[in-house]
């Protein structure tokens, strides 16, 4: 039987951030023709490795071998080469330049190489139509800076694979994406490894995709390999989360919450005083209406949005005060709801968790403390860190389990999951009477993903209306009881209840696949 050859080889590779000691070791091989998921939980080491893989990062001990030759702690030229090509969770375009500009950048490989825009326009948009042929036609020439989160996930993709690369890493792809243009990139990848034995190295949190793609799995935990080179076939999804460490029963954070004494500001959920001198705010039912399409959102419940992201995100800016309401007709206690700026929505009880944590959630140049207590602040209009906000803050990383090393770290110091819970933690400590999440748990693990629910369950049962947008029908069915669904063009098409609220029913309703 011949020896199976590797593309990429990585070898007791270990890395350390100051004190923290991330990749302890770790092994991983990665075959032409394949598509390797990697699976682990957050923190785990996944997107260090990624980038010590991608050039980003130099390892600090251990071997690479890539297409048979040993390189250096900096593999950056093999990026600079093309052979290698990443898209990272957290998503790597430069806002000020156009789509075609970005995509086609990366294809100068001389200083010195002239620029040709109708050239750059005619690669970014074959690279698009790959995935998405309209988008690729409407939006080569677009700014970078004014696309959707979901839309410059296609532009990072579309770059990748377009590049010629042999190697794909793959962080996260999907997590923005619908799901028609999940099985899109799917059959994209299976046409260009059939082709040119490609290799994938994925990462996705999302079982039913790592079965639909994948081919073998390397699990790391802590830092360490748990399960090397083992066949999908091979191995239940129990096993694999039981590897990932992730067996035992979660415990109920938000139990944990509750019982940590005053970590809001103890006002009950339907009156609760801003700070701001506005008074109080009640509680009363929210009416949602457009096209002939109307929901009535009773304080406490979790509704649902599903569909193309057009529709769920132009709900999102009126409900939020991101952007007018425009044909939205949005009323509370028969009063219409319309904000000028997210602060005045922010002062009026509306709190808004962005699914683009790295552009629009994290406060990436600030430490922890500030991020957990940014929303209170433009809700309070303070600006210095109080000693109750130092003390809030210590009670709230305890209660949900958050491992930083002080409240004055940065938030890079926490894992993409982490960074999740602490976009949702700056709320716990307000209590807001309505609260808008966009994707939160994009990227996450098992267990990240459960405290979440239970968070959300929790504020919900204290008064809190949530709304939820989420592309995993899956999570839909299980959070919401009402679910406002979209049609491909973004109009609302039905309001479904009870048990209508399935995976079936959601995926006619809005014309998308489950």
């Amino acid at each position: 039987m011949a020896e199976q050859r590797y593309l990429l080889t990585a070898r007791a590779i270990v890395k350390s951030f100051g004190p923290t000691s991330v990749l302890k070791g770790f092994d991983i091989s990665i075959a032409p023709g394949e598509v390797h998921a990697f699976l682990g939980g957050n923190g785990a080491g996944k997107s260090t490795l990624i980038k010590i893989i991608s050039g980003q990062f130099e390892r600090d001990g251990g071997t690479l071998e890539f297409d048979g030759q040993a390189i250096g702690a900096s593999v950056g030229g093999h990026i600079a080469a093309g052979t290698i090509a990443v898209v990272n969770q957290e998503l790597a375009l430069l806002p000020h330049l156009s789509v075609a500009e970005n995509i086609a950048m990366p294809r100068l490989r001389r200083g010195a190489a002239k620029y040709s825009e109708r050239a750059s326009m005619d690669i970014a948009v074959e690279a698009l139509s790959l995935i998405d042929p309209q988008f690729a036609r409407e939006s080569s020439g677009r700014l970078v800076g004014d696309l959707t989160l979901h839309e410059r996930q296609l532009v990072e993709i579309a770059r990748a694979l377009g590049s010629g690369a042999k190697l794909l890493l793959l962080d996260e792809p999907t997590a923005n994406l619908t799901a028609a243009e999940t099985i899109r990139l799917f059959a994209v990848l299976r046409r260009l490894i059939a082709d040119t034995g490609l290799a994938v190295l994925f990462v996705s949190h999302r079982m039913r995709e790592i079965r639909q793609i994948a081919d073998v799995c390397t699990i790391i935990r802590d830092g360490k390999t748990a399960v090397d080179r083992v066949a999908l076939d091979a191995i239940t999804d129990r096993e694999i989360i039981e590897c990932m460490g992730q067996s035992v029963v979660v415990d109920d954070a938000a139990a944990r919450v509750a019982q940590s004494a005053e970590l809001g500001q103890a006002h009950p959920a339907g009156e609760q005083d801003m700070g701001d001198g506005g008074g109080r705010i009640h509680a009363g039912a929210l009416r949602i209406e457009r096209d002939g399409v109307a929901i009535e959102v009773p304080a406490g419940a979790i509704v649902g949005l599903a569909g193309a992201p057009v529709g769920p995100s132009s709900l999102i800016d009126a409900l939020t005060g991101i952007a007018p309401a425009g044909s939205w007709a949005i009323t509370r206690a028969g009063a219409r709801v319309s904000y000028s700026h997210p602060s005045a929505g922010a002062r009026d009880g509306v709190g808004f968790v962005s699914g683009d944590r790295s552009n629009k959630g994290v406060l990436a140049t600030l430490p922890i403390v500030d991020n957990l207590v940014a929303a209170a602040r433009v809700v309070n209009r303070r600006s210095v860190v109080k000693r109750e906000e130092i003390e809030q803050s210590t009670r709230l990383l305890d209660a949900l389990k958050i491992r930083a090393g002080s409240l004055w770290d940065l938030p890079a110091t926490l894992s993409g999951g982490t960074q999740q819970k602490l976009l949702i933690a700056r709320w716990l400590l307000l209590r807001p009477r309505l609260l808008v999440l966009e994707e939160p748990t994009r990227g996450v693990d098992i267990r990240t993903k459960r405290e979440i629910y239970a968070l959300i369950r929790k504020m919900a049962q204290q008064g809190t209306t949530i709304v939820w947008w989420s592309t995993e029908y899956i999570e839909l069915v299980e959070l919401c009881d009402t679910v406002l669904a979209f049609d491909l063009d973004g109009k609302p098409t039905e309001v479904l209840r009870h048990a209508d609220v399935n995976e079936t029913q959601l995926a006619a309703a809005t014309g998308m696949a489950a």
